[in-house]
């Protein structure tokens, strides 16, 4: 509608510029509005047996993964979705990857699926996954307190559960909604915006953790006793853990060694009496309660494929 339009130029340098060209009515006398409407066609739920058959072409490539691709298991929780919804299907499923993962390797994953990869992964792991599991571990000789996944994983995920037997890169669980999750380190904004889930880290942090948290736990390992500097303490406050709370983290910690073996893990629970006062309590400063009781987990997962 350029006939509604008119220039307006300030004495100034742009008091030069000619603006006709941008006010020709390119189409004189033809209608004003256009509409036009795709027909649809949406895609039958698959049944069971297609399900099956689409699990086994999404191993196809004998489990080793490449960076270049992207959204491992978006397609199958798809076709989960479609046909059970977000949680109700009752089977399970296993799959054992070697290699570098590539962006939201495991995006969406639901109840019922577990992906686990031997290597190293790119940025968004986890990316609003509802459920199932994932379990990211080494590679043969890998250097200890290596980085095995990249940025801003478990975006927006509200169930399921990670394990990861090295550290992240930055916003780790950032929006995490849910998740439940253990971590050897992580960047910085670690727990960003969380709102539900507990996070266990055991490493190092970056700075600025917890901003903008509002619920959900993250219980952090502080050995050398720098944690609190790299707190947003506007947005959170720390307790040390009470005896529920060491439950907690106890839980998580050997959830964590029975997916991924993790050396530091044990050690910690070897000698949990030592390591047990060092934890922080991280929760959002409004939170009127206790951190809630861990949710139960599935552990009825088959042998990888």
């Amino acid at each position: 509608r350029v006939d509604l339009l008119a220039p307006l130029l300030a004495p100034t340098k742009a008091a030069g510029l000619d603006l006709s060209p941008m006010l020709v009515d390119a189409a004189p006398g033809s209608p004003r509005r256009h509409l036009a409407t795709a027909e649809r066609h949406p895609a039958p739920s698959p049944d069971d047996a297609a399900l099956g058959a689409l699990a086994h072409g999404f191993y196809a490539g004998g489990g080793v993964i490449r960076n270049t691709q992207r959204a491992v298991g978006a397609r199958l929780a798809g076709a989960i979705a479609a046909r059970h919804g977000d949680h109700g299907f009752q089977g399970s499923v296993t799959f054992a990857f070697t290699g570098f993962a590539g962006q939201s390797f495991g995006a969406f994953c639901l109840d019922g699926m577990a992906l686990e990869l031997t290597g190293v992964a790119n940025d968004y792991v986890g990316k609003a996954m509802a459920g199932g599991l994932i379990v990211i571990r080494p590679p043969a000789h890998t250097p200890a307190k290596a980085v095995l996944v990249g940025n801003t994983v478990l975006y927006g995920a509200t169930g399921g559960s990670l394990y990861v037997a090295g550290a992240a890169g930055e916003r780790f669980a950032v929006r995490n909604s849910g998740a439940r999750a253990v971590v050897e380190g992580v960047g910085d904004h670690g727990c960003e915006y969380m709102t539900r889930g507990h996070v266990v880290v055991i490493g190092p942090t970056g700075r600025n953790f917890g901003a903008g948290m509002t619920g959900g736990a993250a219980f952090v390992l502080d050995e050398d006793g720098t944690f609190q500097g790299h707190v947003n303490h506007e947005t959170v406050k720390l307790e040390r853990p009470d005896e529920a709370d060491q439950a907690r983290i106890r839980t998580l910690l050997e959830e964590h060694v029975e997916h991924t073996g993790s050396p530091r893990a044990s050690a910690i629970l070897a000698a949990w009496e030592a390591y047990a006062g060092r934890f922080w309590v991280v929760m959002g400063a409004a939170a009127l309660a206790k951190v809630t009781p861990l949710p139960e987990r599935r552990k009825d997962f088959p042998a990888a494929l």
